[in-house]
């Protein structure tokens, strides 16, 4: 999201020595590269395994793993280009494109976070009758819609029409020097504070209520397995009570992996859109350096999603490792679970995180 990325053009050798820049390229090309396979990995695991490739939330992921490879192969490699070589190859009206691209490609990664947020919102805290009525094929269609057209508005429609710098034109020349090595990239406060509301603060607020709910309802299931389990003896057979335990840790468990994507969200972008929006009324005063770690900071928040799924996602994780593993049949089977000392394999619903939350059917044979 290069909404502001302001920097005062260096000769090479008076910024990085060669070991450095040796050492920067590298780990910019491990980030890009891992970046790359992380987001291919997601969509080709909603290809191949039909148990994720069912539920709706799916089209959001690979809309967003798209999304994210896209910003791994078009917008970093042109940033690390001129970050490690400290100048712009490409002219001007290039310049423009990638500025553009790079707003649109990472708003869409952030709004199709949101997006997620919300369907899990109403997968969670409604009863399945409502969310069927309200994520309807339609609706998603529309959602996923919504996700690519909107950044358009605040990305190709302004930058090309060089919107973005009505009123400080002049700053904008003494930075760039009036060359074309240059691609600074200025922004004036109207433009700043209406990009950064539609690209981070709108879709965090909505965030923050879906994940407030999804925490609330789980506190309340966790409160519940106590009840469950003193009462199990009583109302219940063990073989229910285990199946309703069983699915209020799933829901809790699935909240905490929520909260964590979140966080690594926010931690990814907060500090670069709040500097965006207090820049241009300090005068444009902040280092360049700084505009390029809260930008990376950013950028390494397309690289993560995948990584968080297949770390703190069951699903994920199996069908990941079916991929790697070139089909293994024990990465293929549905659940592996042990019974007392014994392992053997089961016949269990694949429960997500951020995929599925319906109650399982077989309490009694449900170990994954």
């Amino acid at each position: 999201m290069r909404l502001h990325f302001k920097m005062f053009y260096f000769e090479q050798q008076g910024f990085l020595s060669s070991w450095e820049t040796i050492f920067l390229t590298i780990f910019l090309s491990v980030i890009i590269i891992l970046t790359v396979f992380g987001n291919l990995l997601v969509m080709v695991a909603l290809c191949k395994d039909r148990h994720l490739r069912r539920k709706k939330t799916s089209f959001f992921i690979v809309s967003l793993a798209f999304a994210d490879l896209l910003v791994a192969l078009f917008v970093m490699p042109l940033a690390a280009i001129e970050l490690t070589t400290g100048q712009w190859h490409f002219g001007e009206i290039f310049c423009l494109v990638r500025t553009s691209l790079d707003v649109l490609l990472t708003t869409a990664s952030i709004l199709h976070l949101c997006c997620i947020a919300l369907d899990r919102y109403y997968a969670i805290c409604c009863q399945p009758l409502v969310y069927r009525s309200k994520m309807t094929p339609v609706r998603v269609a529309l959602m996923l819609i919504g996700c690519w057209v909107i950044p358009t508005f605040i990305s190709f429609l302004p930058i090309m029409q060089k919107w973005n710098t009505i009123g400080i034109e002049n700053i904008k020349q003494s930075l760039s020097g009036g060359s074309n090595t240059s691609c600074v990239f200025l922004v004036n406060q109207p433009y700043a504070l209406i990009c950064s509301a539609v690209a981070f603060y709108i879709p965090l607020a909505l965030m923050v209520l879906a994940y407030h709910r999804i925490y609330v309802t789980a506190m309340v299931h966790v409160r519940q397995i106590e009840t469950l389990q003193r009462a199990a003896t009583v109302s219940l057979s063990s073989e229910q009570a285990q199946g309703r335990h069983r699915r209020m840790r799933i829901e809790t468990r699935a909240a905490k992996t929520l909260a964590i994507i979140m966080g690594c969200f926010s931690l990814c972008w907060a500090p670069f859109f709040i500097t965006n929006v207090v820049d241009p009324f300090i005068n444009y005063s902040v280092p360049w350096q700084v505009w390029t770690a809260w930008l990376w900071l950013g950028y390494i928040n397309s690289g993560l999603n995948p990584f968080l799924y297949a770390y703190l996602n069951q699903a994920f994780r199996r069908a990941f490792l079916a991929i790697l593993c070139c089909g293994d049949e024990r990465y293929t089977q549905q659940g592996i679970c042990s019974n007392g000392l014994s392992r053997h394999v089961c016949v269990c619903t694949l429960v997500s995180p951020v995929m599925d939350w319906r109650p399982v059917q077989d309490a009694s044979e449900l170990c994954c």
